[in-house]
């Protein structure tokens, strides 16, 4: 399998990429404490899109780790995950945004947070916005206590830790290096990726990136 070189997201920025059936994405927190929004939609059809109630209706629990498989919408598997270091991530909160950040903390900055990171990313792929579902929130620590009360705590991932996602069908992904400093105990961090390539063709993006970035 071929790999490519690691690429880094920027802080506060996102980027998409496209990967076929058989490719392994690894997602690496180079610094620690840092999370990464992760989305995928079909690259045939991209109403298809990743569902987190389908994933965690299946797996019959919420914290996904080594060995479970990530669903579309349809009920597709789109990934599965073969390592995990970490071992805690959230799919149930969805990408900070301009909006959140007002709402909850009172910001008035305007940043477009990880959904508006991942629609500018998406936006060559006509995917705008409003069809930004749910992220895979890797590295997310979020705990729900007896009473069902939502906490977002700093990631347990330490400088290294990654996860392993094969491909189970083409897809375009997107994926950030997250806004929100409740997220990332307020330590603001890049978010490294490398793509490792089933088969010979040529190493890369399949077209040019796109990035967004605040």
């Amino acid at each position: 399998m071929a790999a490519q070189e690691t690429v880094r997201i920027a802080p506060c920025s996102g980027h998409a990429i496209e990967l076929d059936t058989g490719d392994e994405l690894v997602v690496i927190d180079p610094m620690g404490q840092q999370v990464s929004d992760l989305t995928a939609f079909a690259r045939d059809d991209t109403r298809e899109y990743l569902s987190s109630g389908r994933s965690i209706d299946y797996a019959s629990r919420y914290l996904l780790t080594t060995g479970d498989t990530l669903y579309s919408n349809r009920s597709t598997p789109m990934f599965t995950i073969l390592e995990d270091t970490c071992g805690r991530h959230d799919f149930t909160l969805t990408p900070c945004s301009k909006t959140m950040f007002e709402k909850l903390y009172g910001e008035k900055q305007g940043r477009p947070g990880c959904e508006g990171n991942l629609a500018s990313a998406l936006a060559p792929y006509g995917i705008d916005v409003d069809r930004i579902p749910v992220a895979f929130n890797i590295f997310m620590h979020v705990t729900f206590d007896a009473d069902g009360k939502v906490a977002v705590l700093p990631p347990l991932s330490r400088p290294g830790d990654h996860v392993r996602l094969r491909a189970e069908m083409p897809l375009i992904v997107a994926m950030t290096a997250c806004s929100a400093g409740q997220s990332n105990n307020f330590s603001y961090k890049p978010i490294d990726f490398r793509i490792e390539r089933r088969g010979t063709r040529p190493h890369g993006d399949r077209v040019p990136a796109a990035a967004a970035s605040v």
